[in-house]
């Protein structure tokens, strides 16, 4: 299974494959922090593996802005947990996010140079447009908390812009 696809058929999961998708339920505000928080972390593993890994400036740069990021967003969310007094709640979907990234990164770490550089790029690049979409039209809708919604909000519109930035990085790849 290719980068793309294996990026895609996680966030697929995220919102279609678990028993979040049932048509009368949808994930809790713990499940949904748990979730995020998970998806923070996929991100961070898998840019410093590039860090590590890559010698392109481009990739590199892009790599240490998600570790900058998305560390940022889960402290955020932590500290918005503890604030709240919330047990973030593990789930299917985190579990099926993280066993797809520890296959992901086994895949990458494989890959040299430009390959690499190519493969990681457009992982991110599928990993962020999936998320985003689970952002938009799962999560952000099943928060009942307000400051847990705005965060995620927020989360949002960086995770977008990351989207963006990896486009960008992967036109630049030869």
């Amino acid at each position: 299974m290719s980068i793309k696809h294996t990026a895609a058929l996680a966030a697929l999961l995220l919102v279609s494959a678990t028993p979040l998708a049932q048509a009368a339920d949808k994930p809790t505000d713990p499940q949904i922090a748990h979730i995020a928080y998970t998806a923070g972390v996929i991100d961070v593993e898998a840019a410093k593996l590039a860090i590590e890994k890559s010698k392109t400036k481009e990739v590199v740069d892009f790599a240490n802005d998600m570790v900058r990021d998305h560390e940022a967003v889960n402290v955020q969310a932590l500290d918005l947990v503890k604030k709240l007094k919330v047990t973030p709640e593990d789930n299917a979907t985190s579990q099926v996010l993280s066993k797809a990234a520890e296959e992901e990164r086994a895949k990458l770490a494989k890959l040299e140079g430009a390959a690499f550089d190519k493969a990681y790029v457009a992982n991110e690049v599928a990993y962020h447009k999936q998320v985003n979409g689970a952002l938009e039209t799962l999560l952000i809708p099943s928060a009942e908390n307000a400051e847990l919604k705005s965060l995620l909000e927020t989360g949002l519109k960086i995770f977008q812009g990351h989207q963006q930035h990896a486009e960008h990085v992967a036109g630049t790849l030869k």
